[in-house]
Order: structure tokens, then sequence, then C-alpha cells
């Protein structure tokens, strides 16, 4: 078991989204913790990943030849991005 404090107004905010949603406040915070460390590790994943593509220990793969591959379509827009339509 967690037991955590919050500053009063992190508080009142989790005790609104908790009521709009119709859910505990426990329940709201352990999403967001969850959510937290999914973002956290994925983080730390695509940094090793740069880091490997950076020192040459991997390589990338240009979108294009990801669209081809997938059957996908691709065109530029205006800003000079990539957009599936």
């Amino acid at each position: 078991m967690l037991a955590i404090e919050l500053p009063p107004e992190a508080e009142a905010r989790l005790d609104a989204v908790a009521r709009a949603a119709g859910r505990t406040k426990a329940a709201c915070a352990r999403d967001a913790i969850l959510e937290y460390l999914d973002d956290m590790e994925d983080l730390r994943i695509a940094e090793q990943r740069l880091a490997d593509n950076r020192a040459g220990r991997s390589q990338s793969v240009p979108l294009e030849d990801v669209m081809r591959r997938y059957g996908l379509n691709a065109t530029a827009s205006s800003q000079g991005s990539t957009t599936i339509p």
C-alpha cells in the first residue's frame, strides 16, 4: 500500500477530477501513477534508442520506406511535414 501527501490545491484538483469522472480519488491517483510510469519507461527506451542511433549501434529507417512497407500514402503539407491521409 502507498500513502501520499498532496498539497491542498493538488488534492482539491484530484477531488474535482474524481467527482467529475464518478470515480474515487484513489482510482484516479492510481491511473495517473501508472500512466506516469508508462511514460517514463517509454522515455527511457526512446533515449536509449536515440543514443544507440547516434553512436552508430542502430540505423533509422526513412519514413517513406516505412510508409511503403505498410502500404500507406504520405502527402506533404504546406509546412513540409508528412501527414497520413
